[in-house]
């Protein structure tokens, strides 16, 4: 059987101008909020030229505008978001060398940390203290659920390339990948918190996060990069298994409709193992997905879904939100 088809979101350019305009307001007003609340320059052109955050700020919020438009053209959203998702990490990347050469101002605190997604969570317990970045996980998670995993990550960009080289070969079951990464989790938490009642000086543990994070990038070419699914992201990664529940705090979800006739499309653009025989009876992908969009692109039987809104305005809301979220953490979010 064909897969239904799919309705384009937004054929005319016109029509797009209102996401394009509400994500650059978005955009702005976050940035805004971060420049005048923030104690510390968080914007890197404040840093280094007092006042010119000002202008960053408009600049981010009109790449917010270009991007909120260029995702409501139909077929684009794949492509596009692959792209821009590793646009993200190549300028984290690049911020955080630049702080290893010796420009504290790249840093976030003027203080290296480690680039590792586990150490959100993993480094305040340690620490006691620097809450930046969980907070903004966190509100991530209220606005976009779990879409932190497939547009913001800046390691998840990575798993992301490396899955898509390969033809998609059967997942570990749900279970195994959850409770795997759940696994991960409380090794995480455990170890940091260990380290801090031990009194294990910060170059010490250092060194253990380190190691997990090679590790990480060990099984995305081991696994990811073979087996066609995002192994790191959907079996590893311990934030990975906080986004996908703490996301439910989210309102948007992914409906498989009655019109679905297992055709099983879907299941090949789907790098997280989300689709399956399984999710197709119970309408709902598993709950390792994470709101990507790649699947709205190619079957009209799925969609997203959010309270009081048509799926076609849900589409549209969640553009906006993550466009202008992507644009706020160009701008904020380094290590």
């Amino acid at each position: 059987m064909s897969h239904a088809a799919v309705t384009p979101l937004l054929p005319d350019p016109h029509r797009r101008r209102g996401p394009a305009l509400a994500a650059g307001l978005v955009a702005a007003g976050l940035l805004t909020m971060v420049q005048l609340m923030v104690a510390r320059p968080m914007l890197l052109a404040e840093r280094f030229v007092p006042g010119s955050g000002w202008i960053e700020i408009a600049l981010l919020a009109g790449y917010a505008a270009w991007l909120a438009a260029a995702l409501q053209r139909p077929g684009a959203l794949p492509r596009l978001r692959t792209r821009i998702w590793f646009l993200f990490s190549m300028v984290f990347f690049g911020q955080l060398i630049l702080g290893m050469l010796g420009v504290e101002q790249c840093l976030m605190s003027g203080k290296l940390h480690l680039p590792i997604p586990a150490m959100v969570v993993a480094g305040p317990v340690y620490r006691g203290e620097g809450l930046f970045m969980p907070i903004l996980f966190l509100v991530t998670l209220v606005l976009v659920g779990p879409a932190w995993c497939s547009w913001l990550c800046y390691i998840g960009a990575w798993d992301n390339l490396l899955a898509k080289r390969s033809k998609l070969k059967r997942p570990l079951s749900p279970r195994w990948r959850e409770a795997l990464r759940l696994g991960f989790l409380v090794l995480t938490v455990a170890v940091a918190f260990g380290l801090n009642r031990l009194g294990v000086a910060g170059a010490t543990a250092a060194l253990v996060g380190g190691a997990f994070g090679l590790v990480g990038v060990g099984v995305m070419f081991a696994f990811s990069a073979r087996r066609g699914w995002m192994t790191h992201c959907t079996a590893f990664c311990p934030l990975g298994w906080l986004a996908v529940r703490v996301g439910k705090l989210s309102p948007f979800r992914l409906h498989l409709r009655n019109s679905c006739v297992s055709c099983g499309v879907c299941r090949t653009d789907c790098r997280y193992g989300a689709l399956d025989r399984a999710a197709w009876q119970n309408q709902k992908p598993h709950v390792s997905c994470t709101l990507c969009g790649d699947c709205l692109e190619t079957c009209g039987a799925i969609e997203l879904r959010f309270p009081g809104l048509s799926p076609a305005a849900s589409r549209r809301l969640f553009t906006v939100l993550v466009a202008a979220l992507h644009a706020v953490f160009l701008g904020v979010a380094r290590i």
